[in-house]
């Protein structure tokens, strides 16, 4: 069954379809990781977009039980070159396209996924609808340039309620964003006794369970609609360890004073260089976001910055000058991806242990 993909610059692809045949609509980015794409479908930063895989043949090892990084996706539409319907891997349960059909995911296989890419980087990323033939791509294209896609992707995807995922070691409050399993499960493997907590939780909502410390998920969306986490952090800074991954990196910064912004088409695949400024080392690093924060709005903040991507220079890790606090831009947790920056949690167990040791959190 042919249907297409049409873009709000009027641009349109023809294709072979697959999963869901339901209308969607998001905005298109890439991604340019070579396996993974059963975590980048259960990956909740990606709620609301329509994602394209740069690599040609996407499908061939199939889905499993064991690399779902949520328990629901909330993609709203997957692009492929060639989709492989005959997956061959000793963990495979159910084909892609089988998958996408069960979670009602549109899927759209065998347009031109160099040329949209190219589209998408010169041009920033677009909004889009997957839908049938008949449609009209004029009357989609203005419907595409009058519709405001949602803002309210975080509030979508983090659990609304709190839940203990129990452990013997440092207890760690993790503030679900739209928090990777990825993430608590490195927790996990350090035996801490982790509580998670929605998106909205307070200050005083944190601090209640007494943490050792606080880990700041990943999530989807621009990090300005969550003010209610800009809020929280400010309240327990200096009360407490912390550590931030992707999102939860841009609501630290924007919490101490700093300024972020929309990229042109983001970071998203399993091979970006970073580059540690206090070693010079370099880590492969798997990311996932469209925002970065402003070089020039820390000048009167208390933050350093600890990590710089090497493709184009922008803010990969921050440390707080006066309290045991850090971030990064990328994901440690490597589902999918490289396992190079996985000691990041260490580091995080390490600074916990040091303010425990000391007794309170002292200024630098």
């Amino acid at each position: 069954m042919k249907r297409q993909l049409v873009l709000e610059d009027g641009s349109f692809f023809i294709g072979e379809a697959f999963g869901s045949t339901e209308k969607t609509v998001g905005e298109v980015v890439f991604n340019t990781g070579m396996t993974g794409y059963q975590e980048i479908l259960t990956d909740p930063s990606y709620c609301g977009q329509i994602v394209t895989m740069t690599y040609p043949l996407i499908g061939n090892y199939g889905i499993n039980r064991d690399d779902f990084e949520s328990i629901e996706p909330h993609i709203h539409g997957f692009i492929v070159k060639e989709l492989c319907d005959a997956p061959s891997n000793w963990r495979n349960e159910m084909t892609l396209d089988e998958y996408l059909k069960e979670k009602k995911i549109p899927g759209l296989a065998g347009i031109d996924t160099r040329k949209l890419t190219r589209i998408i980087r010169q041009y920033g990323t677009l909004k889009g609808m997957i839908c049938d033939l008949d449609a009209s791509v004029r009357e989609v294209v203005e419907y595409l340039k009058a519709t405001e896609l949602p803002r309210d992707q975080v509030k979508r995807v983090s659990t609304k309620s709190a839940y203990p995922s129990p452990g013997r070691g440092y207890r760690v409050v993790l503030v679900d964003f739209g928090m990777k399993h990825g993430i608590l499960r490195e927790l996990n493997k350090r035996n801490c006794d982790v509580i998670v907590l929605p998106y909205n939780a307070t200050a005083e909502d944190v601090l209640r369970f007494h943490p050792d410390g606080v880990m700041l998920s990943n999530g989807p969306g621009d990090p300005k609609d969550v003010p209610e986490a800009i809020k929280m952090i400010r309240g327990i800074l200096g009360k407490v360890p912390l550590f931030g991954i992707c999102l939860g990196h841009q609501l630290f910064a924007l919490a101490c004073g700093a300024d972020t912004e929309k990229m042109k088409f983001g970071h998203r695949g399993s091979n970006h260089p970073v580059k540690h400024l206090a070693t010079g080392k370099v880590a492969i690093t798997s990311q996932n976001h469209g925002y970065t924060v402003k070089k020039e709005s820390l000048r009167n903040t208390k933050l350093e910055v600890t990590h710089i991507a090497l493709n184009d220079g922008t803010i990969e890790g921050l440390r707080h000058l006066d309290y045991p606090a850090f971030t990064v831009q990328y994901h440690p947790e490597a589902s999918p991806g490289p396992e190079d920056a996985n000691s990041l949690f260490d580091e995080f167990i390490a600074m916990i242990r040091e303010v425990k040791k000391k007794g309170e959190i002292v200024h630098a």
